[in-house]
């Protein structure tokens, strides 16, 4: 039986598989224990706070009552448990009891997820969201309960977010046009609520557009005046404002420029005239298209699940018009930047990558391909870390061309004038190197057709026509850059914002004679890092050789957004063995560097996420901090709500690493609530039953056994852990002998150190050898912590129970 929990009127229960039949609570003490354990928030409450909270003076026996409440709330809850059999739901944990709803299971948890939610996505999104919000509510929330002080903050907290629902669905329907819709509603609310100064202005601009002017003023001045004879208090300036504006008649209020409604009208306008002067079957829609998806990818949830559909949709239609340049095009400007290493789609994926090998191999046989006899440039080495400090890191940088990394005052605000942040006096992370353009003067970049000094030639120059995969050849490198549209998308994630208007874009459109060598070396380079970075987490070295020659292609043309594109690429081939996280913080902070120079605010989150990561990795969480600020702060300016998802996630285990298990996994099912409508299934399946587990493991405990729980596609490394704990341990052998080496990707260390604490149960010493070498080169990390989601605690603990 599926439970659900009513607290948004009187508290109630009822199975979710009976159509929602009512389940009998008993009496009120029963129901109290109830909301309480709600309150909690999935948390242990103490049986001596129970009984704090249940009598303000507790009787004698009032510990055994509360346990005879809770075994008859267990009864009602789980008719069907077998007798003796751990309960699932209201569970015993340490000094007390826990209530483990599921995340969509009480009806606060779903409106607050709705109010959330809304919050991102355009009014006619967010209206149908809030509309639903709102209707579940039945009466206060807590009804009942309304004078016991351990409901009094949570009844306040809900009820506030109930009033700021009501005033933004009014919002919605204004921007909609539907002003008439709002005036009801608002009208009804400030009779009970009659301060709210935003719900005031609401109801006077829905007035004036439904043509009721000498309303709105009325209404104007009624706020005025209980504003002033109630509270001594004059409205407050947008009252003000809206007053002058209705009395001049100001051109702005009319409904169609109304809170993005000017945008709306702009942008149908464009789109009729694009329908009527563009042919439908022209080919320069396939171009505009893939914009448009670019763009819909980073606002999450359903517009990243289309953007991804059509995406591929597109590259066929390109496809079958033989033009490799166009199908070249409309692969190469889906540059939208990733961070997570997991695919969503590994079959689309493969698709898309077959499509840009066939048509790197049609560029390079068809006419036009220029004969790139000159060698490449050799890209600056992004750092094979081997236990370097960043004071160390730094001087490589420095004698690689790179400018010394340094340090940049804010500004008496407070804000950096490139718009991200610098670590302040102290901080102990390297701050984002200088970048020197190519041919400039960096003594790693010299001009095209000379190898660059202090690296040895490699004997690869760019490859002639007829070359199967084009590419400019040159030793294996790890760039310090990301791409500025995926960094939170896909089974990546977008971030960030835009790049458009960038100098990378403009190669495409060069089209003189003596620039089609640029344009089509800019056009490969683009369809190698859509290779790299569509190649995440396979073990094949075609995708690092992608990645390594659209860098090499990049940097040789000095164009910013391009190279930005491949390093994204760069970043997700930096996985081909443990212990890379002092790399991939090179990667992010050039990334920043160069993004905030250049305007690419997707690839500057991302440098903040890559970043985030790598800190973490190496338990430096004062500059993680920093970074998830900054993402943040990028994120709600530029409007790209999947930045959250993964700053909610790296504070939950940040609350892991530093010892606050339980609080860890409150905030862990939180931010599992985030990935509900986020769009990433590669991210979504299984994280949040891998974090707790990795939780458990960290403090010694069994895993969990529930055989409800998915673990996607991180079955096999907590498949042996889980038998060990039902005390299966012949089944947990056999299980770890077919174990597959872990994917390259974010997770590696953490699936690595999983599969030697289950080598370890078992006695199994050639699995635990195995670990043990995997693992070494990471011995100064966090286990897990470089994918800014979980962690195990210090490598170096693992090793020395493996015997290293």
């Amino acid at each position: 039986m599926r439970v659900g929990f009513g607290v948004l009127g009187p508290v109630v229960a009822w199975d979710t598989d009976a159509d929602g039949r009512a389940i009998a609570l008993k009496g009120p003490r029963h129901r109290a224990v109830l909301a309480r354990l709600i309150v909690a928030r999935r948390r242990v409450v103490p049986v001596s706070r129970l009984v704090e909270d249940l009598w303000t003076a507790p009787p004698p026996g009032a510990v055994g009552a509360v346990r005879t409440f809770v075994a008859a709330l267990r009864r009602a809850l789980e008719p069907d448990r077998p007798p003796r059999a751990p309960a699932r739901l209201l569970v015993t944990e340490g000094p007390g009891y826990a209530l483990r709803a599921d995340a969509d299971a009480v009806d606060a948890w779903r409106f607050e997820q709705d109010v959330a939610a809304a919050a991102t996505l355009p009014p006619d999104g967010a209206l149908p969201r809030l509309e639903e919000a709102l209707g579940r509510w039945r009466g206060p929330a807590y009804a009942e309960f309304a004078d016991e002080g351990w409901a009094r903050g949570e009844r306040s907290r809900l009820a506030e977010l109930r009033l700021h629902a009501v005033e933004r669905q009014a919002e919605a329907r204004l921007a909609l046009g539907r002003a008439a819709e709002a005036v009801p509603d608002l009208e009804a609310h400030l009779a009970e609520h009659p301060w709210r100064e935003g719900a005031w202005r609401a109801l006077a601009l829905a007035l004036y557009r439904t043509g009721r002017q000498g309303d709105a003023l009325a209404v104007l001045r009624r706020a005025r005046t209980l504003l002033v004879e109630q509270l001594g208090l004059d409205p407050g300036p947008e009252l003000r404002r809206l007053e002058s504006d209705i009395l001049a008649q100001a051109p702005h209020l009319a409904p169609a420029t109304a809170r993005g409604g000017g945008a709306a009208q702009i942008w149908a306008d464009a789109a009729a005239a694009y329908d009527r002067t563009v042919a439908s079957g022209a080919r320069t829609r396939l171009e505009s298209t893939v914009g448009l998806l670019r763009d819909l990818s980073m606002t999450g949830g359903g517009g990243l699940l289309t953007a991804r559909r059509q995406r591929v949709a597109a590259v066929a239609a390109a496809e079958e018009l033989g033009d490799p340049e166009l199908t070249a095009r409309v692969i190469g400007a889906y540059d939208v930047p990733a961070i997570w290493t997991r695919l969503d789609d590994p079959e689309q994926a493969a698709t898309i990558v077959a499509a840009a090998e066939r048509t790197l191999a049609a560029l390079a046989a068809g006419p036009g391909a220029p004969d790139d006899g000159l060698p490449g440039v050799e890209p600056p080495d992004h750092g094979e870390p081997s236990g370097q400090t960043p004071d160390q890191e730094s001087t490589d940088h420095e004698a690689s061309g790179h400018e010394a990394p340094h340090h940049r005052e804010p500004d008496h605000a407070g804000h950096e004038p490139t718009g991200h942040e610098t670590p302040g006096p102290g901080a102990s992370e390297p701050e984002a190197p200088g970048h020197k353009a190519p041919g400039r003067g960096a003594t790693a970049h010299e001009a095209p057709g000379r190898v660059a000094p202090g690296h040895a030639d490699t004997g690869h120059g760019a490859p002639r026509r007829g070359a199967s995969s084009p590419g400019v050849g040159g030793r294996e490198v790890t760039g310090r850059w990301a791409s500025g549209r995926e960094a939170v998308g896909r089974g990546s994630s977008a971030p960030g914002g835009d790049g458009r208007g960038a100098p990378g874009h403009s190669t495409f459109g060069r089209g003189t004679a003596g620039e089609a060598a640029t344009r089509h070396d800019a056009i490969r380079a683009r369809l190698l890092a859509t290779v790299a970075v569509e190649s995440r987490g396979g073990h094949s070295g075609r995708g690092r050789q992608a990645a390594r020659q659209a860098e090499e292609i990049a940097r040789r043309l000095d164009d910013p957004a391009l190279l930005a594109f491949a390093l994204n690429g760069v970043f997700m081939q930096s996985f081909d063995r443990a212990g890379l996280a002092p790399r991939r913080d090179a990667i992010g902070a050039e990334l920043i560097a160069l993004s905030a120079r250049h305007g690419l605010v997707a690839f500057e989150v991302l440098g903040h996420l890559i970043r985030l990561q790598a800190r973490s990795a190496l338990a430096d969480f004062a500059s993680a901090d920093r970074h998830a600020a900054a993402a943040e702060r990028l994120g709600e300016r530029h409007e790209r709500p999947l930045v959250r998802v993964f700053t909610e996630w790296y504070r939950a285990l940040r609350l892991a690493a530093t010892g606050r298990a339980d609080e860890a996994e409150a905030a862990y099912r939180d931010a599992a609530t985030r990935l509900d409508d986020a769009g990433m299934p590669g991210l979504e399946r299984g994280l949040l039953p891998l974090a707790l587990l990795c939780l458990r493991v960290e403090r010694g405990r069994p895993a969990p056994t529930d055989p409800d729980l998915d673990w996607g596609p991180y079955a096999p490394w907590a498949r042996p852990l889980v038998l060990l704990a039902r005390d299966r341990r012949a089944e947990a052998a056999a299980a770890l002998r077919t174990v597959p080496e872990p994917p390259r990707d974010l997770l590696l260390e953490a699936l690595w150190c999983l599969t030697g604490r289950a080598a370890i149960a078992l006695g199994d010493r050639e699995t635990m050898a195995r670990a043990r070498t995997a693992l070494a080169p990471a011995a100064a990390e966090l286990a897990g912590a470089g994918s800014g989601l979980l962690t195990l605690g210090p490598v170096s603990r693992h090793l020395a129970d493996l015997g290293g």
